[in-house]
Order: C-alpha cells, then sequence, then structure tokens
C-alpha cells in the first residue's frame, strides 16, 4: 500500500458569477492537466441573501457534466428540455450537459443561509454529444459508509461496498463527502490509477498521517500517485469532498459554460448558441 502525498495545495479565489453571485472558486483558472478529468470547483454560501439572489439565469452548456450539491437552502431550476425541479439541504443535481442544454439556477429567498457546491467533470471526446440528461439525488437516497471515527456520505461511487446513488456517469468518478471526528485517524483505500483532489470546507486535517502538514478549511490538495491516504483530523474534527477519477488526457478547449477539445468546435458551439440551432433534441 502507497499512501498518497500533497503534490500542491490550491487556495480558492472570489469571484462573481451569473448575474452577481459572489462565490469562491477553488479551482478552474485554465490548469486544466492539474485536476483532469476534473474543470472547476465553485463554493457558495452566504448569509447575505444580496450575495446570491440574482443567481444565474439562462445559460448554455455543452461538453461537460455540472454536479451541485446543496448543504443549505433552495435552488430552483429548470432548463430547455421542459424541465424543472428544486434541489435542497443535501440534495444533488447531476447534471450531463453532452450536446447542448440551455438552463437557468434560480435560488429562492431562504430564512437560513444557502450554501453548496458546484463540480464540473469534463467529457471525453466521444461522449461530448451524448443527450443531456439530469438526475435529482434527494438526501434521503445517498449512502453512507461507517468507519471508525469517519462518515463517507457517497454520491457517485463505490466504497466499502457501498454504492453510490449516482450511477451510469461517463467518466466513472468517485465523489464523496467525508466527515471526520475530532482527532480521529483512519485510512481512505483509493484507486491507483485516479487523479484525487479533497477540499476541507470545515475544520482541518492531514492527509499525509500525523507527521502531514495540516490543511486548514477552504484548501484543495491535489494528490499524488497511490492507493491510499492516511487522514488524521484536526481538534475540531474535518469534513471534505473526495474528487476522484480516471485522467482523459485529452485537449481541453474552453469558454465560459462550454468545453470542447478543440477551437473549431468551441467556435461551432457558441455560433449555434446565436443562430438557435445550439439545442439537438
Amino acid at each position: 500500500m502507497k499512501n498518497r502525498k500533497i503534490k500542491e495545495l490550491l487556495e480558492g479565489q472570489w469571484v462573481l458569477e451569473g448575474a452577481g453571485v459572489k462565490l469562491k472558486r477553488m479551482f478552474g483558472f485554465g490548469n486544466t492537466e492539474l485536476t483532469d478529468p476534473f474543470l472547476l470547483l465553485d463554493h457558495f454560501g452566504s448569509a447575505n441573501p444580496e450575495d446570491y439572489m440574482a443567481g444565474f439565469p439562462w445559460h448554455p452548456h455543452r461538453g461537460i457534466e455540472t454536479i451541485t450539491y446543496m448543504l443549505e437552502g433552495t435552488v430552483e431550476h429548470g432548463d430547455s428540455l421542459g424541465n424543472k425541479g428544486v434541489i435542497s439541504d443535501g440534495q444533488v443535481q447531476w447534471m450531463t450537459a453532452g450536446s447542448g442544454i440551455v438552463h437557468q439556477e434560480m435560488p429562492k429567498r431562504h430564512d437560513s443561509p444557502t450554501r453548496g457546491m458546484q463540480l464540473w467533470a469534463n467529457l471525453p471526446k466521444k461522449h461530448k454529444m451524448v443527450r443531456p440528461r439530469y438526475r435529482d439525488i434527494k438526501a434521503e437516497d445517498m449512502k453512507l459508509y461507517q468507519g471508525e471515527g469517519f462518515t463517507v456520505r457517497i454520491i457517485c461511487g463505490e466504497y466499502g461496498g457501498v454504492q453510490g446513488p449516482a450511477e451510469d456517469i461517463v467518466i466513472q468518478p468517485w465523489y464523496f463527502d467525508v466527515q471526520a471526528k475530532p482527532g480521529s485517524e483512519f485510512t481512505l483505500d483509493l484507486r491507483p490509477e485516479d487523479n484525487v483532489l479533497v477540499y476541507v470546507f470545515e475544520g482541518a486535517g492531514s492527509f499525509e498521517g500525523k507527521s502531514g502538514q495540516a490543511v486548514p478549511a477552504g484548501r484543495v490538495a491535489v494528490l499524488e500517485d497511490g492507493d491510499a491516504l492516511a487522514c488524521v483530523a484536526g481538534k475540531d474534527g474535518m469534513r471534505f469532498l473526495l474528487m476522484a477519477g480516471k485522467p482523459l488526457k485529452e485537449p481541453v478547449a474552453w469558454r465560459g459554460p462550454i468545453v470542447m477539445n478543440t477551437e473549431s468546435e468551441l467556435k461551432r458551439a457558441f455560433d449555434e448558441y446565436r443562430k438557435g440551432t445550439f439545442i439537438k433534441g
């Protein structure tokens, strides 16, 4: 067993997106090789409605999957396929944009803070133009793996014989929400072929055993090769997202909400959007 070490620590940057939503972009600034097959991770969260109520009005996507994980609050969504729905506390929406979809995501005013994350996963070249689809996953359908001193909430993938509810995903990623008790020590088994990133969003802890550096909340650790992760939670415990997937190692042409393999494909997508031929049915 080879424990993974930290290759690089990433610190997010505050950005304004959509119609003026303030959020922290943890990665997604162009270094796609480092995070492959993942493109972007946004953490949104505020007790001030002015930071998020403008939402994300109608906009296109092509060539990617977006995974929205709501920790608190409510977001209403609708799309060009006629789908409508609500994502609220503990729920996940997994959207495969594929050949193209136009949608909106609009927060609802709420007494409690609105908090959540959105991850973008790249689609392989041969799947860029698949038919768009949604999977709405309720909080009660999430699967839990209970370890000694830690709990893994499995959104996608399989851990310890427990299969998450998001199945039939093209790149077969792992997407886990891991909560660790204060001072707990445990090892997570990993697939050696995967690129693995962990985002600490509560507490702090080490991913290199007792002697490793503490990774505080608000940092993403990109990990080196290996098949295990030696976790040690700090005095306040820790909570982190684990994102793992086999790198696609394909060219990336990315502008705004559309990600293709070549500049000509990207230009074609935006031309089709302007001409009204973007949606393929």
